[in-house]
């Protein structure tokens, strides 16, 4: 019967992705986007403060939007309007109250950062994720895939109830009200999803995971592995293929694959399919949505306008600062291999909210990108330009020479002496001499970066430590963030230096 239905549903899926003819170009929908969100935005009091309706009626309303409209970040969006919504005021910066925040601890200035989640936003996120289900035509999975269970690991959706409006994570608020055409197929199911205990939760899952029948997988990296490895532990499993033997599809977000594949290979026990998402607080940007490729379609038609600034000296201060007056591009000026932070208007409310990215388009004809770094995560104490994308590749490339597994990693720069140095933080799960792998790491960096093998030349060092494997987890759950979605940071602030060097002297043991 399973084979009939994925049979019907894949055919379907074949017939949609063939009608889904793009007869307008990315700028095209974008422009129409934009018109939607100032229309609606213009009933708010941000609309009226900036005069949507003016700028809606001038010759040039794109340009004027840039002209009239500042680039917020987090502090200066919330310290000017969003405050309002936590006090339970109507039509601020969107129609209607926000009944959900989604928390978030990026790399802003707060502790944590309340990303209002409304409903226009979570409609907008459905479609999303039903357009990469479409998407799922174009790979070769078995016709019975599209009838197995799903299971989405995230945070609880046992959400806070502020008194007027929620708070937890976004995955907790998605599983709470999971899309109608996927509640049949969502495993843990809403009432294990509930649990607020992050260990009770996936000792749940592992107890009742023989009796699953899953296809896909779906969440951050470093918490699926987790959960994985609990439940092979658990029923005691060789692999993960010895309960579910039908799994084809990995569908992941919020951290780069790379450092994960080889772990994940060995969890999995047969090749299957990795799926990247761009999924933000702020709005689902891009998913892949073909095989065979490292980048993400944007996601052009789906309430979110979005603009472009190269990640440069220009525009952009040695702190990730970015200038007064920068250069702000639209999708249809942008270019292939360059690195742009992303800015972003949504059905949310967040109007030119530099989102704290940096992304790069890998095919400008289909618009297809991928997550170079974060603003505030490069590391350029001396000007060696250093991206989250080039470590990760070195950890990759490590992996890949030395046949070991580097799950988790992180690196800071440190004032040594008069000169500077970079510290890497890693897992691994082999024995293996630590100054082999940092020679291999700091060789390759020094190959695909001309300013890193610089200024290697000449002020900066490299040290590198092995860490017990879940330590990096251990640590996140002392400072309250072992949510199922909380991700190591690929750069430390001095704070967090601090904080986790703290941590690491005191449990070294």
């Amino acid at each position: 019967m399973s084979e009939l239905l994925g049979s019907v549903i894949k055919r379907s899926l074949q017939i949609r992705q063939k009608m889904d003819v793009k007869l307008l170009s990315p700028w095209a929908m974008q422009k129409m986007v934009f018109r939607r969100l100032l229309e609606i935005g213009s009933k708010t009091q941000f609309g009226r403060y900036y005069d949507f309706r003016g700028i809606l009626m001038s010759d040039n309303p794109v340009e004027t939007f840039q002209k009239n409209i500042p680039v917020f970040d987090y502090n200066k969006l919330y310290e000017e309007w969003w405050y309002k919504l936590l006090e339970n005021e109507e039509d601020v910066c969107w129609e209607g109250k926000v009944k959900y925040f989604a928390m978030s601890s990026g790399t802003s200035g707060a502790a944590s950062k309340y990303i209002p989640i409304t409903d226009a936003m979570l409609n907008a996120m459905r479609r999303a994720s039903l357009k990469m289900f479409f998407s799922l035509s174009k790979y070769k999975l078995n016709a019975s895939y599209f009838s197995r269970e799903m299971l989405m690991i995230g945070s609880t959706s046992d959400l806070n109830d502020c008194g007027g409006y929620y708070t937890g994570d976004l995955s907790g608020i998605n599983a709470k009200m999971p899309p109608l055409w996927a509640r049949g197929y969502y495993r843990p199911g809403t009432e294990i999803a509930k649990i607020a205990d992050w260990n009770q939760r996936i000792d749940t899952i592992a107890k009742l995971a023989p009796k699953w029948d899953i296809g896909s997988m779906v969440g951050v990296p470093s918490w699926v592995q987790l959960t994985l490895e609990r439940i092979i532990e658990y029923n005691k499993l060789d692999s993960i293929s010895d309960i579910w033997p039908n799994m084809e599809v990995f569908v992941h977000s919020g951290i780069a694959i790379g450092p994960y594949k080889s772990s994940f290979n060995k969890i999995i026990g047969k090749p299957f399919n990795y799926i990247d998402s761009y999924l933000a607080s702020e709005g689902f940007v891009a998913f892949q949505n073909r095989p065979n490729t490292e980048g993400m379609a944007l996601l052009a038609n789906n309430s979110i306008f979005f603009e472009f600034i190269p990640f440069d000296d220009f525009n952009f201060t040695a702190d990730g600062d970015l200038v007064s007056n920068p250069t702000v591009l639209t999708i249809n000026e942008v270019s292939q291999g360059v690195d742009y932070a992303i800015v972003m208007s949504t059905c949310a409310g967040a109007w030119r909210y530099l989102l704290g990215d940096v992304i790069k388009f890998t095919d400008i004809e289909k618009y297809e990108l991928i997550i170079s770094g974060r603003t505030k995560h490069f590391l350029s104490i001396t000007g060696e330009h250093l991206s989250v994308d080039n470590m990760t590749k070195a950890v990759q490339h490590t992996q890949d020479t030395l046949k070991i597994s580097i799950p988790e990693f992180s690196v800071t720069a440190l004032k040594s002496g008069n000169f500077f140095k970079h510290k890497w933080y890693i897992c691994c799960e082999q024995d293996i001499d630590p100054e082999i792998i940092k020679t291999t790491i700091d060789n390759y960096l020094s190959e695909i970066n001309d300013d890193y093998k610089t200024e290697r030349s000449a002020f900066l060092g490299i040290e590198l430590e092995i860490v017990p494997p879940n330590m990096f987890y251990q640590w996140l759950e002392n400072q309250g963030k072992s949510f199922g979605q909380s991700k190591v940071p690929r750069v430390m602030k001095q704070s967090q230096h601090e904080n986790w060097l703290a941590f690491l002297n005191a449990n070294k043991q």
